[in-house]
């Protein structure tokens, strides 16, 4: 019994607890079930809740944008309304302009008729009174024309010539300027000494008893002389003086010196001249070639010839209207090369056509050409540079320059002849001049009166006023320089002034 009961309540023990654990399962299934009831309870009313929240922010969206929308239509409306009362308002101004149009049409519409009819009035009255002015005047529509057409042309010639003269005197004064600067500071750097050497031919005796001597026994003395020098010697009535007349300046200076000597030593015999005739032309041959060296020294030029420095110095005996040939060479030089160091040509070229320009008259020859073909020849033979013959040959205007060092040649020639007290003249060229330049002048057409002042530096000229008008004195002054410069040869410029005066006259009676 005790092992049935042993038995039996583990049994029954394990009864109970599985009787246990099924219900302790059905009350937790039951506990589970009802709280995913009560989670699916709460989910439902949440998705409502949320459900109501979607179709509430929902309508509010949709009210907003329906507001939106019938806001900006009421504005479309609106712009429109504008849009059709501005277009109904510009219809109505067009309509208004239209019917302006129309009237202003008909005005002008009716004012041209009246213009045509005033016009074709007019015609008629302008035929009329051309035939009574053509009647008065007795000159037909065209004379009248001519007339017309003569005035408006010389109007605008006269015009074109004030502008011409303008523009003239604007590139004249800038050119002036430009040439003045460099010409002075040329001469001023330049600043030679005003020449003062003449021409000497007579001799000074210490008195009137030499005069025999000199002519010697039948004139033995006075022919020697003259044949071994080849002068001519002249003694006349003169106190005191004995004149020395040769062509040939060395041959001269020769002659005086000699005929000093024998003066001053007293011993004058055939023998005893030609003794010193022979020892002064070696001294003055001597004296040839170191005036010559001396200046192509001071110049500073190369590579020039014997012949041609031999010539150079026998410009030193010869004077041109008083000045002394050489010193106006080496002067002229001297510019040349200044004024081409200011314009940038070439300085050498320019030099030596300057120191030979005038060489041609120190060469010893029978020729009968003048002094420019001499001096090119020469310089040809000894190869000198084209550019140096060309200014030879056209410092006179024989050719025509062509090269600027040329021009710088004519230029500095003239500068050195021009400047005062550099050139004299004998009284019969200096009238012979001014005469010349009246005779010139008087010969055009309409000149009264002509006259040459201030040393024949400037010719004044009386025209008449009926026949030279303003605008032909400029021509007529053109004129009668050009013809100046072709026919007459001078220093410097010659300034033409033209004087044109009306005069009227009347009296009170």
């Amino acid at each position: 019994m005790v092992r049935i009961l042993l038995i039996i309540l583990p049994l029954a023990g394990l009864f109970l607890g599985w009787i246990i654990r099924w219900l302790y399962a059905r009350f937790q299934l039951s506990s589970t079930e009802q709280r995913a009831e009560r989670l699916n309870h709460e989910a439902i009313k949440e998705a409502e809740a949320k459900k109501k929240e979607l179709l509430l922010e929902g309508r509010d969206q949709l009210q907003k944008e329906r507001n939106q929308q019938e806001r900006e239509y009421r504005e479309r409306r609106i712009e429109s309304q504008r849009t059709e009362r501005r277009l109904l308002q510009k219809e109505e101004n067009l309509e208004t302009k239209q019917v302006n149009l129309d009237s202003q049409r008909k005005i002008l519409e009716e004012r041209e008729g009246r213009v045509k009819d005033r016009e074709v009035l007019l015609l008629n009255e302008e035929d009329k009174w051309k035939k009574e002015l053509e009647k008065v005047a007795g000159l037909s529509a065209e004379d009248a024309k001519k007339l017309i057409i003569q005035s408006m042309e010389n109007e605008a010639k006269h015009d074109a010539q004030v502008l011409i003269n303008k523009i003239e005197q604007d590139a004249l004064n800038d050119a002036e300027k430009k040439a003045r600067d460099i010409i002075v500071t040329t001469v001023q750097r330049l600043a030679s000494d005003v020449t003062s050497d003449v021409s000497i031919s007579s001799v000074n005796l210490p008195n009137d008893e030499m005069k025999g001597r000199i002519i010697g026994r039948e004139g033995r003395n006075i022919r020697t002389l003259e044949t071994l020098t080849g002068v001519d010697i002249i003694i006349d009535d003169t106190p005191e003086a004995v004149v020395i007349s040769c062509f040939d300046p060395v041959r001269k200076e020769i002659a005086k010196v000699s005929l000093e000597r024998l003066i001053q030593d007293g011993r004058i015999h055939p023998a005893r001249i030609e003794e010193v005739v022979q020892k002064v032309t070696k001294e003055i041959s001597q004296i040839i070639l170191e005036e010559g060296e001396k200046v192509v020294f001071d110049l500073g030029i190369h590579n020039i010839s014997k012949e041609i420095i031999r010539a150079l110095g026998r410009l030193h005996f010869r004077t041109s209207y008083g000045q002394n040939v050489l010193n106006h060479s080496k002067e002229v030089a001297i510019v040349c090369g200044m004024i081409a160091g200011e314009i940038g040509a070439d300085k050498e070229i320019a030099k030596r056509g300057g120191l030979l320009h005038d060489i041609g008259k120190g060469i010893e020859t029978e020729g009968d050409g003048t002094h420019t073909e001499l001096g090119a020849e020469l310089a040809r033979k000894y190869n000198e540079d084209p550019r140096v013959i060309n200014a030879i040959l056209s410092h006179h205007n024989d050719i025509e320059p062509s090269c600027v060092e040329s021009v710088i040649t004519q230029i500095a020639d003239t500068i050195s002849a021009a400047r005062p007290g550099a050139r004299r003249e004998t009284l019969n060229n200096y009238i012979k001049r001014l005469e010349d330049l009246e005779r010139i002048s008087t010969s055009f057409e309409g000149v009264d009166k002509a006259y040459a002042i201030q040393a024949g530096r400037e010719l004044r000229i009386m025209v008449n006023s009926d026949s030279v008008g303003d605008s032909k004195a400029r021509d007529l002054a053109k004129d009668i320089a050009k013809k100046i410069e072709l026919e007459m040869r001078y220093p410097g410029r010659i300034k033409v002034t033209i004087i044109r005066e009306t005069r009227v006259i009347e009296y009170a009676r």
